[in-house]
Protein backbone atom coordinates (compact mmCIF):
# COMPACT_ATOMS: atom_id res chain seq x y z
CA UNK A 1 0.00 0.00 0.00
CA UNK A 2 2.84 2.15 -0.68
CA UNK A 3 1.16 4.17 -3.33
CA UNK A 4 -2.05 4.44 -1.27
CA UNK A 5 0.31 5.94 1.45
CA UNK A 6 1.33 8.47 -1.13
CA UNK A 7 -1.96 9.60 -1.68
CA UNK A 8 -2.99 9.88 1.71
CA UNK A 9 0.20 12.03 2.19
CA UNK A 10 -1.14 14.26 -1.08
CA UNK A 11 -5.06 14.65 0.52
CA UNK A 12 -3.19 15.75 3.72
CA UNK A 13 -1.34 18.47 2.17
CA UNK A 14 -4.10 19.88 0.03
CA UNK A 15 -6.42 19.91 2.77
CA UNK A 16 -3.52 22.09 4.67
CA UNK A 17 -3.46 24.46 2.03
CA UNK A 18 -6.90 24.59 1.31
CA UNK A 19 -7.46 25.66 5.18
CA UNK A 20 -4.96 28.48 4.43
CA UNK A 21 -6.73 29.43 1.61
CA UNK A 22 -9.92 29.69 3.55
CA UNK A 23 -8.42 31.78 6.09
CA UNK A 24 -6.84 33.92 3.80
CA UNK A 25 -10.26 34.45 2.03
CA UNK A 26 -11.67 35.27 4.94
CA UNK A 27 -9.25 37.51 6.09
CA UNK A 28 -8.98 39.22 2.38
CA UNK A 29 -13.26 39.55 2.65
CA UNK A 30 -13.01 41.57 6.29
CA UNK A 31 -10.51 43.98 4.87
CA UNK A 32 -12.16 44.31 1.67
CA UNK A 33 -15.36 46.00 3.55
CA UNK A 34 -13.22 48.68 5.53
CA UNK A 35 -11.31 49.19 2.17
CA UNK A 36 -14.48 50.08 0.06
CA UNK A 37 -15.88 52.07 2.71
CA UNK A 38 -12.69 54.26 2.97
CA UNK A 39 -12.77 53.87 -0.65
CA UNK A 40 -16.33 55.30 -1.18
CA UNK A 41 -15.81 57.82 1.52
CA UNK A 42 -13.38 59.73 -0.79
CA UNK A 43 -14.86 59.44 -4.26
CA UNK A 44 -17.69 62.33 -3.43
CA UNK A 45 -14.18 64.74 -2.02
CA UNK A 46 -11.98 63.52 -5.48
CA UNK A 47 -14.71 63.99 -7.93
CA UNK A 48 -15.68 67.42 -6.41
CA UNK A 49 -12.35 69.00 -6.90
CA UNK A 50 -11.34 67.50 -10.12
CA UNK A 51 -14.46 69.08 -11.31
CA UNK A 52 -13.41 72.47 -9.79
CA UNK A 53 -9.70 72.12 -10.70
CA UNK A 54 -11.07 71.16 -14.52
CA UNK A 55 -13.42 74.23 -14.55
CA UNK A 56 -10.58 76.16 -13.32
CA UNK A 57 -8.58 74.98 -15.95
CA UNK A 58 -10.77 76.92 -18.67
CA UNK A 59 -10.70 80.28 -16.34
CA UNK A 60 -8.86 83.47 -17.53
CA UNK A 61 -7.01 84.57 -14.06
CA UNK A 62 -4.70 86.82 -13.34
CA UNK A 63 -2.34 84.66 -11.99
CA UNK A 64 -1.33 81.13 -14.28
CA UNK A 65 0.12 78.28 -11.85
CA UNK A 66 2.54 75.98 -13.15
CA UNK A 67 0.13 73.22 -12.85
CA UNK A 68 -1.80 74.78 -15.79
CA UNK A 69 0.32 75.44 -18.29
CA UNK A 70 1.62 72.93 -21.27
CA UNK A 71 5.09 72.09 -21.42
CA UNK A 72 5.61 69.70 -24.68
CA UNK A 73 9.00 70.48 -25.23
CA UNK A 74 9.99 69.23 -21.90
CA UNK A 75 12.62 65.86 -22.93
CA UNK A 76 10.54 63.28 -19.89
CA UNK A 77 7.14 62.06 -19.14
CA UNK A 78 6.14 61.39 -15.10
CA UNK A 79 4.34 58.18 -14.53
CA UNK A 80 3.13 56.94 -11.01
CA UNK A 81 2.36 53.40 -11.05
CA UNK A 82 0.13 52.24 -8.09
CA UNK A 83 0.49 48.20 -7.03
CA UNK A 84 -0.21 45.88 -4.16
CA UNK A 85 3.10 45.34 -1.98
CA UNK A 86 2.20 41.60 -1.52
CA UNK A 87 0.70 39.19 -4.59
CA UNK A 88 -2.31 36.39 -4.62
CA UNK A 89 -4.78 39.04 -5.75
CA UNK A 90 -5.47 37.15 -9.75
CA UNK A 91 -4.77 39.39 -12.35
CA UNK A 92 -4.96 42.70 -10.43
CA UNK A 93 -1.25 43.31 -11.15
CA UNK A 94 -0.57 41.71 -14.17
CA UNK A 95 -3.35 44.32 -15.85
CA UNK A 96 -2.23 47.08 -14.55
CA UNK A 97 1.59 46.31 -15.60
CA UNK A 98 0.50 45.41 -18.95
CA UNK A 99 -1.52 48.90 -19.87
CA UNK A 100 1.60 50.68 -17.82
CA UNK A 101 4.15 48.82 -20.12
CA UNK A 102 2.41 49.96 -23.38
CA UNK A 103 2.17 53.20 -22.15
CA UNK A 104 5.78 53.48 -21.28
CA UNK A 105 6.55 52.23 -25.57
CA UNK A 106 3.76 55.00 -26.74
CA UNK A 107 5.82 57.64 -24.54
CA UNK A 108 9.16 56.14 -25.65
CA UNK A 109 8.25 55.91 -29.31
CA UNK A 110 7.64 59.70 -29.03
CA UNK A 111 11.30 60.26 -28.53
CA UNK A 112 10.46 60.64 -24.46
CA UNK A 113 12.20 59.85 -21.42
CA UNK A 114 10.01 58.46 -18.78
CA UNK A 115 10.37 59.03 -14.69
CA UNK A 116 8.56 56.48 -12.90
CA UNK A 117 7.29 56.37 -9.31
CA UNK A 118 6.39 53.17 -8.00
CA UNK A 119 3.91 52.70 -5.16
CA UNK A 120 3.98 48.84 -4.15
CA UNK A 121 6.24 46.54 -4.71
CA UNK A 122 4.83 44.70 -7.01
CA UNK A 123 5.22 47.67 -9.18
CA UNK A 124 8.75 48.20 -7.75
CA UNK A 125 10.00 45.26 -8.75
CA UNK A 126 8.56 45.35 -12.27
CA UNK A 127 10.29 48.79 -13.45
CA UNK A 128 13.44 47.23 -11.73
CA UNK A 129 13.25 44.51 -14.13
CA UNK A 130 12.17 46.28 -17.27
CA UNK A 131 14.92 48.88 -16.67
CA UNK A 132 12.56 51.74 -16.42
CA UNK A 133 13.66 55.17 -14.61
CA UNK A 134 12.57 54.85 -11.14
CA UNK A 135 13.06 57.52 -9.29
CA UNK A 136 11.38 57.57 -6.03
CA UNK A 137 9.51 54.97 -4.44
CA UNK A 138 6.74 54.26 -1.69
CA UNK A 139 6.23 50.41 -0.75
CA UNK A 140 4.84 48.65 2.38
CA UNK A 141 2.18 51.26 2.96
CA UNK A 142 0.12 48.79 5.03
CA UNK A 143 -3.63 48.65 4.70
CA UNK A 144 -4.70 52.36 5.34
CA UNK A 145 -2.86 54.51 2.95
CA UNK A 146 -1.71 57.67 4.56
CA UNK A 147 -1.06 60.97 2.89
CA UNK A 148 2.59 61.93 4.21
CA UNK A 149 3.92 58.97 3.13
CA UNK A 150 2.15 59.37 -0.80
CA UNK A 151 2.58 62.74 -1.29
CA UNK A 152 6.75 62.90 -0.41
CA UNK A 153 7.72 60.54 -3.39
CA UNK A 154 5.32 62.00 -6.01
CA UNK A 155 6.97 65.52 -5.30
CA UNK A 156 9.70 64.27 -7.06
CA UNK A 157 7.58 64.55 -10.14
CA UNK A 158 5.75 67.73 -9.32
CA UNK A 159 9.08 69.99 -8.59
CA UNK A 160 10.46 68.12 -12.24
CA UNK A 161 6.92 69.71 -13.96
CA UNK A 162 7.23 73.14 -12.56
CA UNK A 163 10.72 73.10 -13.04
CA UNK A 164 10.41 72.11 -16.91
CA UNK A 165 11.78 68.91 -16.58
CA UNK A 166 8.84 66.84 -17.23
CA UNK A 167 5.57 67.38 -19.59
CA UNK A 168 3.22 65.50 -18.29
CA UNK A 169 2.26 63.34 -15.60
CA UNK A 170 0.37 59.89 -15.48
CA UNK A 171 -1.30 58.02 -13.21
CA UNK A 172 -2.02 54.68 -13.27
CA UNK A 173 -4.12 52.10 -11.06
CA UNK A 174 -6.98 50.24 -10.73
CA UNK A 175 -10.00 51.44 -10.12
CA UNK A 176 -12.82 49.70 -8.43
CA UNK A 177 -15.82 48.77 -10.12
CA UNK A 178 -17.35 46.23 -8.03
CA UNK A 179 -16.34 43.15 -5.78
CA UNK A 180 -15.83 40.70 -9.00
CA UNK A 181 -14.59 43.85 -11.42
CA UNK A 182 -11.73 46.07 -11.20
CA UNK A 183 -10.12 47.68 -14.30
CA UNK A 184 -7.08 48.94 -14.93
CA UNK A 185 -6.67 52.85 -15.53
CA UNK A 186 -4.68 55.61 -16.66
CA UNK A 187 -5.60 58.74 -16.50
CA UNK A 188 -3.55 62.71 -17.15
CA UNK A 189 -2.70 64.38 -13.47
CA UNK A 190 -1.16 67.07 -14.66
CA UNK A 191 -0.73 69.44 -16.51
CA UNK A 192 -4.64 69.99 -15.61
CA UNK A 193 -7.28 69.67 -18.72
CA UNK A 194 -10.93 70.49 -19.30
CA UNK A 195 -11.59 67.72 -21.46
CA UNK A 196 -13.82 65.97 -19.10
CA UNK A 197 -15.80 68.75 -18.50
CA UNK A 198 -17.02 69.03 -21.99
CA UNK A 199 -20.67 67.33 -21.88
CA UNK A 200 -21.23 69.55 -19.06
CA UNK A 201 -19.99 72.84 -19.76
CA UNK A 202 -22.30 74.02 -22.63
CA UNK A 203 -21.85 77.41 -24.07
CA UNK A 204 -20.91 79.43 -21.22
CA UNK A 205 -17.14 79.60 -20.10
CA UNK A 206 -16.45 79.78 -16.20
CA UNK A 207 -14.86 82.58 -14.54
CA UNK A 208 -14.42 83.36 -10.36
CA UNK A 209 -13.64 85.76 -7.78
CA UNK A 210 -10.87 84.72 -5.82
CA UNK A 211 -10.03 86.03 -2.06
CA UNK A 212 -7.86 86.63 -1.02
CA UNK A 213 -5.58 86.35 -4.12
CA UNK A 214 -5.74 84.05 -7.34
CA UNK A 215 -2.29 83.08 -7.11
CA UNK A 216 -3.05 81.88 -2.65
CA UNK A 217 -6.91 80.08 -3.56
CA UNK A 218 -4.57 78.66 -6.62
CA UNK A 219 -1.99 77.28 -4.86
CA UNK A 220 -3.56 75.50 -2.06
CA UNK A 221 -5.96 74.04 -4.49
CA UNK A 222 -3.80 72.85 -7.17
CA UNK A 223 -1.90 71.03 -3.69
CA UNK A 224 -5.28 69.28 -2.77
CA UNK A 225 -6.17 68.72 -6.05
CA UNK A 226 -2.86 66.54 -6.62
CA UNK A 227 -3.35 65.10 -3.04
CA UNK A 228 -6.60 64.01 -3.26
CA UNK A 229 -6.41 62.41 -6.99
CA UNK A 230 -3.27 60.71 -5.46
CA UNK A 231 -5.16 59.27 -2.55
CA UNK A 232 -7.61 58.16 -4.25
CA UNK A 233 -6.00 56.22 -6.79
CA UNK A 234 -4.38 54.40 -4.36
CA UNK A 235 -7.82 53.77 -1.82
CA UNK A 236 -9.01 52.85 -5.34
CA UNK A 237 -6.16 49.98 -5.61
CA UNK A 238 -6.60 48.85 -2.46
CA UNK A 239 -10.47 47.90 -2.33
CA UNK A 240 -9.68 46.50 -5.83
CA UNK A 241 -6.97 44.46 -3.92
CA UNK A 242 -8.65 43.30 -1.57
CA UNK A 243 -11.75 42.10 -3.61
CA UNK A 244 -9.07 40.34 -6.19
CA UNK A 245 -7.64 38.09 -3.19
CA UNK A 246 -11.02 37.15 -1.59
CA UNK A 247 -12.30 36.00 -5.09
CA UNK A 248 -8.37 34.69 -6.05
CA UNK A 249 -8.60 32.87 -2.65
CA UNK A 250 -12.05 31.11 -3.03
CA UNK A 251 -11.22 30.01 -6.36
CA UNK A 252 -8.18 28.52 -4.94
CA UNK A 253 -10.68 26.98 -1.95
CA UNK A 254 -13.18 25.46 -4.77
CA UNK A 255 -10.28 23.92 -6.20
CA UNK A 256 -8.24 22.72 -3.30
CA UNK A 257 -11.46 20.87 -2.59
CA UNK A 258 -12.17 19.14 -5.87
CA UNK A 259 -8.42 18.25 -6.10
CA UNK A 260 -9.05 16.40 -2.75
CA UNK A 261 -11.93 14.65 -3.81
CA UNK A 262 -10.40 13.33 -7.58
CA UNK A 263 -7.62 12.06 -5.19
CA UNK A 264 -10.38 10.53 -2.71
CA UNK A 265 -11.46 8.52 -5.66
CA UNK A 266 -7.92 7.46 -6.67
CA UNK A 267 -7.01 6.25 -3.76
CA UNK A 268 -10.74 4.40 -2.95
CA UNK A 269 -10.16 2.79 -6.14
CA UNK A 270 -6.30 1.89 -5.36
CA UNK A 271 -7.70 0.45 -2.26
CA UNK A 272 -9.92 -1.23 -3.78
CA UNK A 273 -7.57 -2.86 -6.46
CA UNK A 274 -4.99 -4.05 -3.64
CA UNK A 275 -7.82 -5.70 -1.91
CA UNK A 276 -9.15 -7.58 -4.82
CA UNK A 277 -5.42 -8.46 -5.35
CA UNK A 278 -5.09 -9.80 -2.22
CA UNK A 279 -8.10 -12.28 -2.32
CA UNK A 280 -7.30 -13.39 -5.35
CA UNK A 281 -4.30 -14.61 -4.40
CA UNK A 282 -5.62 -16.24 -1.14
CA UNK A 283 -8.54 -17.86 -3.44
CA UNK A 284 -5.76 -19.07 -6.07
CA UNK A 285 -3.79 -20.39 -2.81
CA UNK A 286 -6.61 -22.34 -1.48
CA UNK A 287 -7.47 -24.16 -4.54
CA UNK A 288 -3.61 -24.80 -5.37
CA UNK A 289 -3.96 -26.80 -1.90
Amino acid sequence: MAAGKEIRGKIKSVENTKKITKAMEMVAASKMRKAQERMFASRPYSDRIRNIASHLAEANPDYVHPFLVKNEEAPAIGVVVVTTDKGLCGGLNTNILRSVTNQLREIEGKGKEVDVVSIGNKGLGYMNRIGAKVVAQAVQLGDTPHLDALIGPVKVLLDAYQEGRIGSIYICYTQFINTMKQEPKIEQLLPLTAERMQKDKGHHSWDYVYEPDAKTVIDELLVRYVEALIYQAVAENIASEQSARMVAMKSASDNAGNVISELRLVYNKTRQAAITKELSEIVAGAAAV
